[in-house]
Formats: C-alpha cells, sequence, structure tokens
C-alpha cells in the first residue's frame, strides 16, 4: 500500500484561485490543478493507493465548514482514494467541543500551520489542542520549519516542536517537511527523541520556480541532501516516516522514484511509502 501522507486540495468553486494565490506567493509551480478530482487523477496515475488532504484554517471562523467538507471528502474516499483531515485553528474559542465533534464525524487527524495561523507551535493556545487530540486519538500534523510562501516567518522550529511535545500528554504527532523545512540540521539534531513521525513532503528533489524569481534564480534549487534524509530516516527509525508529496507542489512520480532510488532495505521503503501510514490510520488496501 502506498500513501501520500501530505497533499492539499480546496473546494472545486475556489481551487483555481487559491491555488494561484499560493504560486504567486511561493513562485513555483503547481502540479495539479488543487481538486479533489485532481488529486485523485494523479495519485492513481501514480500508483499511490490514498492521499491525506491536509486543509488549513487560516482564521477560527473556517474551522466548522472545513470539517465538514473533510466529513463528506471521508464519504468518498473509496471512490477517490482522498481521505480528509480536519483542520483546528489557535484561536477557535471551543476548540475542545470542536475536536470532539471532529472524532465523532470520524476524521483521523487535525492540520495545523503556525506560519498561517499566527502563533508560535509552542504556544498555550497550540498546546492545549496537542493535549485534546491526544485525548481523542487524533493524528496532529503540524507544519514544520519555515514556509516558502513565508519567507523570514518562524512559527514551528524544530526547538519549538521540541519544547511544544515535552510540555503535552502523548499524542500522535507529525511533523511536515522532515521536522523543519530549511531547518534540517536542527531537525536532526533536535527531534530524534520525541517520539515525533515525520513526513518527507517538500524535503527530496529540487524546487521547481514558477520563472519569476524566487529564489531569485531561473533553475531548479535543491532540497535536503539525500545523504542527510539517510540520516535522518536512520536516526528516527524508518517506522516513523512518511511519504509525502506537498501536492499539488510536488508531483508524484518523481517523489516516489527519489525516495525508492535512496539506500534503504524494501521492508523500510514499503513501510515509509506507506505500511507506516496505513497503520497510524487504520487503513487497509482497497479499503
Amino acid at each position: 500500500m502506498i500513501v501520500d501522507f501530505h497533499a492539499h486540495t480546496f473546494p472545486d468553486g475556489i481551487a483555481a484561485a487559491a491555488v494561484g494565490k499560493l504560486q504567486a506567493a511561493a513562485h513555483i509551480r503547481p502540479f495539479s490543478d488543487g481538486t479533489v478530482g485532481g488529486l485523485s487523477a494523479r495519485i492513481r496515475a501514480a500508483g499511490i493507493d490514498c492521499a491525506v488532504n491536509l486543509p488549513v484554517a487560516t482564521s477560527p471562523r473556517q474551522v466548522p465548514q472545513i470539517n465538514d467538507t473533510a466529513a463528506r471528502i471521508n464519504q468518498r474516499t473509496a471512490e477517490t482514494g482522498v481521505l480528509s483531515f480536519g483542520a483546528m485553528h489557535p484561536d477557535f474559542a471551543d476548540y475542545r467541543a470542536e475536536l470532539g465533534r471532529v472524532a465523532d464525524l470520524g476524521i483521523q487527524g487535525i492540520k495545523l500551520h503556525p506560519p498561517y495561523q499566527g502563533a508560535d507551535f509552542d504556544d498555550i493556545r497550540y498546546l492545549r489542542i496537542l493535549d485534546r487530540a491526544g485525548e481523542l486519538g487524533l493524528v496532529a500534523l503540524t507544519h514544520a520549519g519555515l514556509d516558502i510562501g513565508l519567507p523570514g516567518v518562524d512559527r514551528a522550529s524544530p526547538a519549538m516542536i521540541r519544547r511544544a511535545v515535552r510540555a503535552v500528554g502523548p499524542v500522535k504527532l507529525v511533523c511536515a517537511h522532515m521536522g523543519g523545512w530549511r531547518q534540517w540540521d536542527a531537525a536532526e539534531e533536535l527531534l530524534p527523541d520525541t517520539g515525533v513521525y515525520l513526513d518527507a513532503s517538500f524535503a527530496l528533489g529540487r524546487i521547481t520556480p514558477n520563472g519569476d524569481g524566487y529564489p531569485q534564480a531561473e533553475t531548479e534549487l535543491p532540497l535536503m541532501r539525500r545523504e542527510q534524509f539517510v540520516r535522518i530516516v536512520r536516526a528516527f527509525g524508518a517506522e516513523r516516516i512518511l511519504f509525502g508529496t506537498d501536492s499539488p507542489w510536488g508531483g508524484h512520480a518523481d517523489a516516489l522514484r527519489l525516495l525508492r532510488e535512496l539506500p534503504f532495505t524494501d521492508e523500510e521503503k514499503n513501510a515509509v511509502l506507506g505500511g507506516n501510514a496505513a497503520r497510524l490510520l487504520c487503513l487497509t488496501k482497497g479499503g
């Protein structure tokens, strides 16, 4: 089973505008149209069984609507292969009740994004969300490190993640982008003993610029060094690494190829590509 644990979609009516806005901010080109249908077609073409959709609430008022939409997406998972998480915002007043509703809707996790939500990850507002997610058995997936669309904004550093984990009760926490985008040395140093999972989205390969200058280059720019990626997997253990693409910003076929080329055993590759995700989310192939 192969699972893309980090993908993004938007409602059909706003997908083009949303992707265009993010494309302009990040100066990189998308590989999909940002719809559930587009993501479904992309994963099917690449031989991927399931993709986890990660919606981001950029304001508290968006949270209930996003969670309702996630529940509707999940009614069609068997058909589309797209499984949606819900969302939570640090300023959402009745976070305990809403996270309870997320669990009651059968949604298996939530997405947090400190740079876009305007709070540091070790802020008490996130700590209480993590505690409640842990109580309910929800997976919490957070953006980690810097963000290509918000240069200089540092609200989800590996140091903040380490402090947060030490301050809360048990929680299934996934840190995106190998624990800290463009902060991989700190992730390698600070996070292996925390018990967090890492997703591999937007970490391997190269950034494909949109041609308008970010970061002031016309050619593709490298991401994490292969040798560091391998070191981090060894430090954490392959059982704590999750394949992801950050679709629509990463291509599925390329992401699969890059991971399969690395010097891991078949058992390790199978775990990273989908076995770990299937265990974390209780997924079965074709189910």
